[in-house]
Order: C-alpha cells, then structure tokens, then sequence
C-alpha cells in the first residue's frame, strides 16, 4: 500500500486524492474547497460535529485536503498516512497549521496514536481503496481502541461490489504517461465491507453504530461513538 501510493502521490497527488480534478491539470483552489464541502457533507450525514477542543485523526490524510478544515475547527489533528511522499507534500502544503501532527501510519492500524486518546476519528474516501476488507474492520476496531468515551467517529467505506472489479480502457493511455496509472491494481481497486461485519466488529469494539447514510451504494457514510461522558 506505501509504495501504490508513494508511486500515484509523485505522478499526480492532486488526482489521486480527489479523482474529479483533471488528471495532471489540478484546480487547486476547487480541490481545497471541495475538502472542506466534503468534510462537511460527510459529518451531516453521520449526525457528528467537531468541538473547539477536540483532538481528531484524519485517517488517510492525503495531502491534508480535510485536515485543513479540521484544524480550523477542532484543538487538535492528527493527521495520518501510510504514504511517507504523501506526507511530505501535505507538510509542505500545510506548513501554516500549528494543530497537526503529521503521522505516518502503517496501512492496517492507528499504531502511533494511544489508547483512548482523541475525541474522533474521520476518514473519507480511504476505505474505499483498501483491497481486504478486513483490514478496513481492523481499522473499526483501532477506532475503538483510540476513542475516549463520548468519543465519535465519521467514515465511508464502500458497500457496492460493483465499483471494485476491474474496467476495460485506458491501458495504453497510462502505458504513455497520458491517463492515470494503476487504476487496475487491487490497492485503487479497493474492496466493499459488510455492513453486517462492520456493525459486529464495532460492537466487540466497544463502539455503538449512531447512523448508517446510503447502505449498498459506493459513499456509504458510518457514524459510530463510544459510550460514556
């Protein structure tokens, strides 16, 4: 998964954090604000808001697309990816944001963040992508590991099986550097996630499921909290 992404983050971050820009032609200033449209619509839907106070992870931070609007909101973000050139892009990026901790993960847990730390957890197009789906319920039960109690999570995961299999086209386009490379691979590709697993692996977690947005489509949106003050 670090390599797939490092490789995608230095042949065009900007599209393969956010696929609706143009490939190697990015509108900067709509990418910065469709992170924040986003950040919002995907709160909205799992019934969460982020606090003055709050310590959040942006999980699979990218180049810091959501972890900008984060970090005007919340206390604190921490931000983290399994792509060290990710990272270094997003730092660069962002070097003005004085809340975020730039963490790089290791593809399968929140192992640099500690037990019942932080107040959130919010992810966006990241589960997505991810080919084994029990790596994204591992990551559930990391979320669970990491909550405060009162603590939330905002995320979306992929519940139609369709979008994963592999498409016709564009070979010889990527081939000569005119279309985007490794959309066949299994790390773009990704993997859905059982709703009926995912509300299991929360419950063993700890975790009590608030809202499920769009169950069987694509953007399917989870809101989970721990129990307590």
């Amino acid at each position: 998964m670090a390599r797939f992404w490092d490789a995608r983050a230095r042949e065009d971050a900007w599209y393969f954090v956010d696929n609706r820009l143009q490939y190697r032609r990015p509108d900067v200033a709509r990418f910065w604000a469709d992170g924040e449209a986003d950040l919002d619509r995907l709160l909205a839907a799992a019934g969460m808001a982020v606090r003055p106070g709050d310590v959040v992870v942006d999980l699979g931070c990218g180049l810091g697309r959501l972890t900008r609007p984060l970090a005007a909101r919340a206390g604190a973000v921490h931000a983290l990816d399994v792509s060290a050139e990710m990272l270094r892009r997003a730092r660069e990026l962002n070097a003005h944001l004085a809340n975020v901790t730039w963490l790089q993960g290791r593809g399968e847990d929140l192992a640099p963040i500690a037990d019942r730390s932080v107040d959130a957890v919010v992810s966006h197009v990241v589960f997505q992508h991810i080919p084994d789906p029990s790596i994204t319920l591992g990551y559930v039960r990391e979320i669970g590991r990491v909550l405060r109690p009162g603590g939330w999570a905002a995320f979306q995961v992929s519940t139609d099986a369709r979008i994963h299999r592999p498409r016709g086209g564009r070979r010889v386009g990527a081939l000569l550097r005119r279309s985007p490379r490794g959309q066949r691979a299994p790390q773009w590709l990704g993997s859905p996630v059982d709703l009926d697993a995912l509300r299991g692996v929360a419950a063993d977690a700890g975790l009590r499921v608030e809202r499920i947005a769009n169950p069987g489509e694509q953007h399917c949106v989870v809101g989970l909290r721990r129990p307590g003050v």
